[in-house]
């Protein structure tokens, strides 16, 4: 596709239009930029004439984005985002023999994935990995990926989505917690302090319907958005906890987590990689898919 010289911005334009909206003076903007008040005063000039309306208007001593300026902001801070994020992936890759960038789930890449990455580097020595967090699926036309690891459903719009592995959940708590309230039967954690993901939160009720009953207090306790977070909570003793049994490996080893009752549940969902339309034949891409999958096995 052949770009119109005339509708491409330019960066340095588009950051005194940053830099001024977020100060709300051209003479602070100049000041961070290394400018003069002028210079940063006619670029914007300039954009607002390549553009065709006024970014901002002056009130007192101040400059406020007009309703053009505000709508324009964010598109110009995602822009400004993914052109830095474009020149450190360059730099970064620039004697590598090869790339791949990962979007994980977070606690996933924390905890399963950026331990056993040792073992895929070995095998594929010269690749340079990027690994950034995404808890929610996105659109891999804006956001240049070459994989992701998503949990869910297997639909992914402009992606293919291969199964990776189901997810096995089981209730945990520190030892302690659990020679405080010794318990033989799941109904006796009716009254007792339970740990949810905030994005979860039906994972306490589902859990002990699969165990034979409902209760009241399924839904009672706190809530935090990120497994890692519940992990904490759980080894710091604030309660009991529905986890999945990958992602504590190393706290049931050393003994920090205990499984309340050995009644491990299925989830409804499961890990899946994503591969975008396009990239199906990239080489370390399939690399990295034929080693996790016999990571999983």
């Amino acid at each position: 596709m052949k770009l119109s010289r005339r509708l491409v911005p330019d960066i340095t334009t588009l950051q005194a239009f940053e830099c001024a909206a977020r100060h709300g003076s051209f003479t602070q903007a100049a000041a961070e930029l290394n400018l003069t008040q002028s210079a940063v005063s006619r670029q914007i000039k300039d954009l607002e004439g390549q553009i065709g309306v006024l970014l901002f208007e002056r009130v007192r001593q101040r400059v406020i984005l007009s309703d053009a300026g505000q709508k324009f902001l964010p598109e110009v801070r995602r822009l400004l985002t993914q052109s830095e994020e474009l020149m450190v992936r360059a730099m970064a890759s620039a004697r590598s023999e090869s790339t791949l960038s990962i979007a994980s789930l977070p606690t996933f890449g924390s905890r399963w994935l950026t331990p056993r990455l040792p073992d895929f580097l070995k095998r594929h020595p010269g690749t340079v990995i990027n690994i950034a967090s995404r808890s929610q699926p996105f659109d891999f036309e804006e956001q240049n990926f070459d994989l992701a690891i998503h949990y869910g459903q297997p639909v992914w719009a402009h992606a293919t989505c291969s199964y990776l592995c189901s997810e096995i959940i089981v209730p945990v708590a520190n030892p302690a917690l659990c020679e405080q309230h010794p318990m033989k039967e799941p109904g006796e954690l009716e009254d007792k302090p339970l740990l949810h993901l905030a994005t979860r939160p039906k994972m306490w009720a589902q859990w002990f319907e699969h165990n034979g009953g409902e209760m009241k207090s399924a839904y009672r306790g706190n809530r935090f958005d990120q497994f890692s977070m519940v992990i904490e909570a759980a080894a710091a003793g604030l309660g009991f906890a529905l986890l999945p049994r990958y992602l504590i490996e190393q706290e049931l080893a050393s003994g920090h987590l205990r499984v309340v009752f050995d009644r491990p549940m299925q989830t409804e969902n499961s890990y899946y990689l994503v591969v975008p339309e396009g990239k199906l034949e990239n080489p370390i891409s399939q690399a990295f898919r034929g080693w996790i999958t016999a990571q999983v096995g």
